[in-house]
């Protein structure tokens, strides 16, 4: 699976992205979606993943309340929608594709091998 994600930006703290993650090359009945980020001098957190068959959705619990992930089947695309943003949601955020991930390691970033490039947010205080 290839990923393209665009989106990011510059935004005042609390303002909202949208950001979009377009994949291509196969079906994906059996792939789960993630989104993670990576601050500078941090290392890559989860975010966000999304089932593709069904929808079911996972949050990191600093994100949840406020960002929500969802798919556009026929666009064959992960948005990740970013509300009431802080500076500390400064970072690249790069979405990745795992085939017939177990639902439990949706958090585990090694375990997808597909990613993109990232796109960087960066929220102004």
């Amino acid at each position: 699976v290839q990923l393209q994600a665009s989106g990011g930006g510059l935004v005042q703290a609390g303002g909202s992205l949208r950001l979009s993650c377009v994949a291509s090359g196969r079906t994906f009945s059996d792939y789960t979606f993630g989104w993670f980020r990576q601050a500078p001098g941090q290392e890559r957190e989860f975010v966000a993943a999304i089932r593709w068959s069904g929808g079911t959705t996972r949050y990191a619990d600093a994100m949840r309340g406020r960002f929500t992930i969802s798919k556009d089947t026929a666009k064959k695309t992960v948005y990740l929608q970013m509300n009431s943003l802080r500076p500390e949601d400064t970072a690249i955020y790069t979405c990745a594709a795992a085939p017939r991930l177990i639902w439990s390691n949706f958090g585990v970033a090694s375990l997808y091998p597909d990613w993109g490039p990232g796109t960087l947010v960066t929220v102004s205080s």
